[in-house]
């Protein structure tokens, strides 16, 4: 079943929701503000995404700005960041079984049906 994590305050992920609800497809919704993946589950997104946990985070937060910009962090203490500070996870993230795309533009969703 696909997965999408989203940020119903975000237009981007609500255009992925949309994307998933006119398409007719099955789908999760994970509220990732209110149910924050643990590092595990982040870890294992990043590897069906194939990117470098820096790769996701959103640079231009606050929270990134004010606590991580500038240090040398390894890649599990940027998971660490994002699991502490889940506004820093780009979003929509959308997952078909062990594929999963940031679905920005919402049609990139087809990459991984």
């Amino acid at each position: 079943m696909l997965k999408i994590y989203h940020n119903p305050r975000c237009r981007k992920s609500r255009e992925g929701l949309a994307y998933l609800q006119e398409k007719g497809l099955d789908f999760e919704e994970v509220r990732y503000l209110d149910e924050i993946p643990s590092q595990e589950k982040l870890a294992q997104v990043l590897g069906y995404l194939g990117m470098k946990p820096m790769e996701l985070v959103r640079t231009n937060e606050a929270v990134w700005k004010e606590k991580y910009k500038g240090k040398n962090l390894s890649d599990s203490e940027i998971i660490k960041a994002m699991v502490e500070n889940p506004k820093l996870i780009e979003r929509p993230i959308v997952v078909n079984g062990d594929k999963a795309v940031v679905a920005r533009p919402a049609e990139r969703i087809k990459d991984i049906l």
